[in-house]
């Protein structure tokens, strides 16, 4: 499989399969595509997987889509403001990503629910409780929101992250919620109630435009029921 990147703002990843060549994505991924792409819809692993894959916010069912009698195109676009980023996946090499975050991926690439084993994290943690973990073997597409700033974390270095700015981290980085000391600043500091703090060894990418901040700017300027 090879592929390109293309666009800024609303990126769209191509990619050109060789024949017999597979690739997954939720329903609704497909941009566009070439009319040789056979499309399969699937639960890809069994009702369990498919409860987890919801559970790290995607759809229950994935799409398998298969180039047949010859070499074939697949395109998959953005639905947010921000940047596709490319990741090679193999044992030893896992990743976490951020809720919503997988775009599209090679077949023996699997998607599963990551829980933050830290007890406070899924009381106050908000988009760090549940992320989605990206295991297997090939090429996975995530997309994040706005720009993306990547970090390399040495053994016990860490870096405090507002939440919802996480996008990724690779499986050996640790990640754990705190709270923002001082009552004061809980109460009036406008940085919420707690940060994310992140572990290394590892590397880390955080995005500069969470969905969630954006919706919360939009909200006054939005009309309401009343």
């Amino acid at each position: 499989m090879r592929y390109e990147i293309k666009g800024e703002t609303l990126p769209v990843v191509i990619c050109q399969l060789e024949g017999g060549e597979k690739m997954i994505t939720e329903g609704g991924g497909m941009s566009w595509m070439s009319p040789n792409m056979l499309m399969e819809t699937t639960t890809n692993g069994g009702i369990g997987k498919a409860f987890g894959r919801m559970f790290s916010g995607e759809k229950m069912f994935q799409n398998i889509y298969t180039a047949q009698g010859g070499s074939g195109m697949i395109a998959f676009a953005s639905s947010f403001p921000g940047s596709i980023k490319a990741f090679e996946i193999a044992p030893g090499q896992e990743m976490i990503f951020q809720k919503s975050a997988f775009l599209a991926g090679e077949a023996g690439v699997q998607l599963s629910v990551f829980f933050n084993k830290k007890f406070s994290s899924g009381l106050f943690g908000g988009e760090g409780f549940i992320m989605q973990k990206i295991s297997g073997l090939g090429i996975v597409f995530a997309e994040f929101d706005g720009h993306v700033v990547e970090y390399e974390l040495q053994p016990g270095q860490q870096i405090v992250v507002d939440t919802g700015h996480l996008a990724a981290m690779t499986a050996s980085c640790q990640i754990e919620i705190k709270s923002v000391p001082g009552v004061k600043n809980m109460l009036f500091g406008g940085e919420g109630l707690f940060n994310t703090v992140i572990s290394g060894p590892g590397k880390v990418w955080l995005q500069t435009m969470p969905i969630s901040n954006v919706a919360g700017i939009l909200r006054p300027y939005l009309p309401s029921g009343s």
